[in-house]
């Protein structure tokens, strides 16, 4: 699994001391208003723009500068968030989620001590915090203190005796220390408390690979790692490494093939697949891998080393003597090589440079020491691992077996992945604050002047004819578009030219009587900037103008939820059925506007009508039958409803309708 940190962010208005904003002006809270919701939808770099308005308006403020100082962490400008995280202290010292987010980019920056230093400032105001105690302890483990990092997984332990992290984390230390049998039983507590740690099963996996006949139970760890981890493309070449020692060939190939397919550029799952249909005898795609290690990492020279044996059993003597001229310039004291030029020179009818080489070969074999051969050190080898080269030919003679075993060993990715930090709040509801990937609803289709989705097999087939009608009438400043990603785009100079928009509306309006499509088009602008409280009073303008414009409706209702959900209101149920209501209206003025039903689809989801869920998305498929979203949506609530036949089979259909996520869930729900 890569070594990465996944961070939680802290994202409550609550934990800035309302001390701190009383003096600042409506506008200015509403600007940080607005930034947070491009916070909780991912759009970092809007909401920076956001608050460098605040920051502008009111530079005394700490609200701004704490809540940029999240946006950048997310960007990973550490640096960035450093700055601004201390700029909000300074305004403010009784911020705790402050010092947390400075400790967090200080970890990442390697500033251990200093990232101690603030989760003990934090912990001086939210005293027992566990996930300051988390982190804290996992910057003392990267600060090489084992002994202190233990006593403060202990004390988090003796605090928090329900919270499974901890468990895990202390096992991976305990495991660093050699001490086994511990590491295991904190393994063993960590699942028990809760079966959805992928992490813990990569560990426990790891450990018991070392162990007698570990590995049937280790290849049951992965499996679990990878039903909670799909996409992680490390955790099927571990798997394949054990399904081949555990004679199971087809099972290890399905598994290179399908890590290969999730991330083409993962060199372990090429070469280890070379090695298989070399074995195989498969020599013209084991040459196709090899070669393809080699574009990925030329100083690869295990891939060299294998190619050099495809081309000579292929007869491709020239490709073979420039391959192994490369490993003998990279390896001068290997014996091995000479030998295999020795060999290549015979094929070609070259005696002398053949009898050369082989007396040289012999002479240097002679003068090393028994264990004495030198090994490769490409990058990514591991050591201590089984069947690891390093291993394998420790203790060995200098004969052409004892080479070719570290040349050609599978390789593995590190089973040993470092723990994310934990910086989490409960009160934001997923997004990129959830560490393990949710299974979660396709979006809602809005209208906007952007749109990324990467589903190329869908974005034909999301047309709405009044949307056509609208674009040609030219009385908007920029084509809309109908999409359910990507609508609002993350550079600078794009974002900039809706606020021009908005102000050049808003002279506009100053001027001369507004009409109900200039609402909508402000409207539009707002909800690019996910200002959806400024869009909402527009569309209401527009609607009370035109009360049969079926676009307001369908927009204003997208507005509604998006505001709804991101601010996680608590009059959330009365909320949501205006956003129902605006789609019943929208699809009673466009009835072939299956849109419409989708959306208020997801709106019952929220409200946790699955029945009428499933009746809103059976419509909108009656209205468009290719409708692949609609699909793995219904998929997803009967999944929440135990009906895994009917669950499955809309997952299939909207697989096969080109919806890339349906491939994923289906196997998680296998």
């Amino acid at each position: 699994m890569k070594q990465h940190i996944i961070l939680k962010i802290v994202l409550l208005l609550a934990a800035v001391s309302t001390a701190c904003c009383a003096s600042a002006q409506i506008n200015a809270e509403q600007i940080v208003k607005v930034g947070q919701n491009a916070l909780y939808f991912d759009d970092y770099v809007l909401s920076i723009q956001y608050f460098n308005r605040a920051i502008a308006a009111k530079p005394y403020l700490a609200q701004p500068y704490f809540y940029r100082a999240i946006a950048k962490l997310n960007l990973e400008d550490y640096r960035g968030a450093v700055q601004d995280a201390s700029e909000a202290i300074e305004r403010n010292p009784f911020i705790p989620e402050a010092y947390e987010v400075r400790g967090v980019a200080r970890q990442n920056l390697g500033d251990y001590r200093a990232a101690v230093e603030d989760y003990d400032k934090a912990s001086q105001l939210l005293p027992n915090n566990r996930n300051l105690m988390f982190n804290k302890a996992l910057a003392l483990q990267q600060l090489q203190e084992p002994d202190s990092a233990m006593a403060v997984f202990d004390e988090i332990i003796e605090y928090h005796p329900g919270y499974a992290n901890a468990y895990v984390a202390r096992a991976r230390l305990k495991a660093e220390r050699t001490d086994t049998v511990a590491a295991m039983a904190d393994l063993d507590h960590a699942l028990s408390l809760s079966d959805k740690l992928a992490y813990a099963y990569v560990i426990r996996a790891s450990l018991l690979m070392n162990s007698p006949d570990g590995y049937e139970k280790a290849e049951n760890d992965i499996s679990e790692a990878i039903r909670l981890e799909p996409k992680e493309s490390d955790l099927y070449v571990n798997r394949a490494f054990l399904r081949y020692h555990r004679d199971d060939y087809f099972g290890a190939m399905a598994d290179y093939d399908y890590a290969v397919r999730l991330d083409p550029l993962n060199a372990a799952a090429i070469y280890n697949r070379g090695l298989l249909r070399m074995e195989s005898r498969d020599n013209d795609r084991a040459i196709a891998d090899f070669t393809r290690v080699l574009e990925l990492d030329p100083d690869d020279f295990r891939a060299l080393y294998n190619r050099v044996l495809l081309y000579s059993d292929t007869r491709n003597y020239k490709r073979a003597l420039e391959d192994v001229n490369k490993l003998i310039e990279r390896f001068p004291e290997l014996p091995e090589a000479l030998y295999m030029r020795s060999d290549i020179y015979r094929n070609q009818g070259k005696m002398g440079e053949a009898e050369a080489d082989y007396k040289k070969a012999l002479a240097m074999a002679k003068a090393l020491p028994p264990d004495g051969i030198p090994a490769p050190d490409s990058p990514g080898q591991l050591s201590g691992k089984p069947g690891d080269e390093t291993t394998a030919g420790r203790d060995a003679s200098l004969s052409s077996e004892s080479v070719a075993r570290r040349f050609t060993a599978l390789r593995t990715i590190d089973n040993d992945p470092d723990m994310p930090q934990d910086y989490v709040n409960q009160g934001i509801r997923g997004k990129v604050q959830d560490r393990d990937r949710r299974i979660a609803l396709e979006p809602m289709f809005a209208l906007g002047y952007y749109s990324s989705s990467t589903n190329t097999a869908t974005d034909a087939r999301s047309y709405i004819k009044e949307v056509d009608d609208l674009n040609a009438t030219r009385l908007l400043p920029f084509l809309v578009m109908v999409g359910n990603r990507g609508l609002t785009p993350a550079d600078e100079t794009l974002l900039n030219r809706h606020f021009v928009s908005i102000d050049n509306y808003t002279r506009m309006f100053e001027q001369s009587e507004p009409r109900s499509i200039d609402y909508f088009g402000r409207a539009l602008d707002y909800i690019t900037l996910r200002n959806y409280q400024a869009a909402i009073a527009d569309l209401d303008k527009a609607i009370e103008q035109t009360p049969n414009f079926a676009l307001a409706y369908f927009l204003r209702g997208v507005a509604r939820y998006d505001m709804v959900t991101s601010a996680g209101s608590a009059e959330m149920k009365f909320e949501m059925r205006s956003v129902i209501s605006d789609f019943d209206r929208a699809a009673e003025l466009s009835p072939q506007l299956a849109f419409a039903h989708y959306n208020k689809g997801n709106a019952f989801v929220e409200l946790g009508d699955l029945t009428s869920a499933v009746a809103a998305y059976r419509k909108a498929i009656d209205l468009k039958p290719d409708f692949g979203e609609a699909y793995y949506n219904i998929a997803y609530v009967y999944f929440q409803l135990g009906n895994r036949a009917e669950g499955t089979a809309n997952l299939s259909k909207a697989g096969e309708l080109g919806v890339v996520p349906s491939y994923n869930l289906l196997k998680r729900m296998h």
